[in-house]
């Protein structure tokens, strides 16, 4: 951010030149009708062609220097706001869009929000200071500067404010199309959802059209030249409303900017607040359970991922596997694979393959179906060959018979410590420790004799699935 400064003072120099250019030359053309000697125009037309060239290489300097200190701001943001996510980390589509789409809209605003307002302070200062602030030139000022570009900050502040609502309803009924066209074909009710999320759409696309915003900027002209005309009124001379007229043109596109400053306003607020935020507190060590094989078992929601995700960020390097937000990535399978171990040969893959039962091309895109994908990922996990494997659901989206076949293939082929998480307790019958996670606590743990005859989650679950 350090050269933002110069950014703003070469601009206000672009602008000053334009409207000493303007003003000098305004005034070379009534001095020039007077018919005086040659010698008396001679620094006027000096001036005149110094400022035309000054323009030009000013105006060069402004978008150079502008672009430049806002790419290389943007770039140092950025690496503070990964280094912030590293220290207080955030689940995906949240630090994605910390990290990409906030920061875009920070340089956005730098760029098109904060720069010209530097520029339009720095320009209308020193005209004000130049002239004398005649009471035109001051309200028009203002008005330009100050008081429309406020109105189109709370117009559009309040229009956003409307658009939310209609934007989630849409976004909800797009993904009720998307992921319950089977079952609203089936009941008839396809037509008259694809209707409802039409007229939304229509809705919003109607709400969306500013017009408020181009009346405000069509308000900023008639303030420009209804200066100038009050300057003429007044006597002024005509370099003088001329001039005035030039410098108020660098306030019209504030209106603009402050219509985009609403939009981009809470993408600076999270900004902020992730680069505020304090680090996350480490997580107190975890030991490991000592048993090879471990199986953690317990209700919907009672933190057996968060138990892995634990186990991982306290060891790290050591223990890898399949999580819940493991990810796939729009690469050849090959390539998703062999992200676990990037020099593996083709042999290593080949073998990862069959334990996990990969039966799809290793050229084949991301395109995979459920079960397809839970293959790729247990390859992945096989190929780091990690002191402690961590499996969570590995076999989600299989067959149960294939399923059991693939696990008891990964069980046996892992060659350390296996922690497992899984609603089925079949699989754990030979499980050297079984944990039971209620509510983010162990409740129980033992083999599965032992809590099979305890009273508790674990026998209830096994006299269900086994009866």
């Amino acid at each position: 951010m350090r050269r933002l400064p110069a950014a703003v003072l070469v601009g206000a120099a672009a602008e000053l030149a334009g409207v000493g250019l303007t003003a000098t030359a305004v005034w070379l053309v009534m001095r020039a009708a007077e018919q005086p000697l040659m010698s008396a125009l001679t620094v006027a037309v000096v001036a005149v062609r110094t400022l035309a060239l000054a323009r030009g290489g000013l105006r060069y300097a402004e978008r150079l220097t502008g672009h430049d200190a806002v790419l290389r701001a943007m770039a140092e943001l950025r690496g503070k706001v990964y280094d912030a996510l590293l220290r207080r980390p955030l689940r995906g589509g949240d630090a994605l869009t910390r990290l990409v789409s906030d920061v875009d809209a920070v340089q956005d605003a730098v760029l098109r929000c904060a720069l010209p307002a530097g520029v339009a302070a720095v320009v209308g200062t020193t005209v004000l200071i130049a002239t004398g602030a005649p009471a035109p030139l001051l309200a028009g000022t203002l008005l330009a500067g100050v008081v429309l570009p406020a109105l189109a900050f709370g117009l559009a502040n309040r229009r956003l404010r409307a658009l939310a609502p209609l934007r989630a309803e849409l976004t909800e009924h797009v993904v009720a199309l998307r992921e319950g066209e089977v079952e609203l074909t089936a009941f008839g009710a396809l037509d008259h959802a694809l209707d409802r999320a039409g007229d939304l759409v229509d809705d919003l696309a109607a709400r969306e059209r500013d017009h408020a915003a181009t009346a405000l900027a069509g308000l900023a002209v008639a303030v420009q030249f209804g200066t100038g005309v009050l300057l003429l009124v007044n006597g002024e001379p005509a370099h003088v409303v001329l001039g005035a007229v030039a410098a108020l043109e660098v306030f019209v596109p504030l209106t603009t900017a402050a219509r985009r400053w609403a939009e981009h306003r809470g993408s600076v607020t999270r900004v902020r607040e992730t680069l505020a935020a304090p680090p996350a507190e480490p997580p107190p060590p975890l030991l490991l359970p000592t048993a090879r094989r471990v199986g953690v078992v317990g209700p919907s929601g009672a933190g057996k991922s968060t138990l892995l995700h634990a186990i991982a960020a306290a060891n790290p390097g050591r223990a890898k596997g399949l999580l819940d937000d493991a990810h796939v990535f729009r690469r050849p399978v090959r390539d998703n694979v062999r992200l676990a171990d990037p020099d593996a040969g083709q042999p290593r893959l080949d073998e990862v393959a069959r334990v996990a039962d990969l039966d799809v091309p290793w050229d084949a895109g991301p395109e995979l179906s459920g079960g397809e994908r839970q293959r790729l990922l247990l390859a992945r996990a096989l190929l780091a060959d990690p002191e402690v494997l961590l499996l969570d659901e590995p076999v989600e989206g299989l067959a149960t018979r294939h399923g059991d076949r693939v696990l008891r293939a990964v069980l046996a082929a892992a060659r350390g410590q296996v922690v497992l998480v899984t609603h089925r307790l079949a699989p754990l019958r030979d499980f050297d420790e079984i944990i039971v996670v209620e509510e983010g606590r162990v409740t129980q743990r033992g083999t599965h004799d032992e809590l099979s005859r305890t009273p508790g989650h674990y026998r209830d679950r096994w006299t269900a699935e086994c009866p």
